[in-house]
């Protein structure tokens, strides 16, 4: 999967330059956010990629998982129809049989425990992604501000990088 990108760096250095030319003290307080919200981004977008990264490895594992228990399962039917058709079944095969069942046990539990983590990751991978997708909104209307030199673009901005906030936060302890 993709790693979320900040595609607003150029809007950034933007801020950054509109406060240096600027006598208004309150821009500089948008170019400080904006760095802030562009550092916050940076963090979900790296958070959410590798938690993406994680869920497609989990269930790549747990694919590998079901693909063994199948063959377990194949190899159990062909020694129980081969003590069917034996008369007596001897005691090395129901060994083998009982074997046979009791790794197959083992091997659904683990393939079920990375599909559960497996899950558990997307869902923390999209959790992040909406706080990166936040934190570029954010961005964005600090630049709007910083451009018309209008302070409620900049508080608005504020907000959502407070929501942003908020997903990073549960992205990182969700489970």
């Amino acid at each position: 999967m993709e790693e979320a990108e900040v595609p607003l760096e150029h809007l950034h250095e933007h801020v950054h330059e509109s406060a240096e030319h600027s006598r208004e003290i309150w821009i500089s307080w948008v170019a400080l956010s904006t760095a802030v919200l562009a550092v916050l981004a940076a963090i979900a977008g790296l958070l959410s990629g590798k938690h993406a990264n994680e869920a497609m490895m989990s269930q790549i594992q747990a694919s590998d998982q079901w693909s063994y228990y199948q063959a377990k399962s194949i190899k159990a039917a062909v020694l129980d129809a081969k003590m069917s058709l034996a008369n007596a079944a001897d005691e090395k095969d129901r060994a083998k049989a009982a074997k046979y069942e009791e790794e197959q046990a083992e091997i659904k539990s683990e393939a079920e425990h990375k599909e559960i983590e497996a899950k558990t990751n997307f869902h923390k991978h999209e959790v992040l992604a909406r706080g990166v997708t936040l934190f570029q909104i954010a961005i964005a209307i600090a630049a709007i501000s910083a451009l018309t030199r209008k302070r409620r673009f900049w508080i608005v901005s504020l907000l959502f990088g407070l929501v942003g906030c908020v997903f990073l936060v549960l992205g990182m302890i969700a489970r």
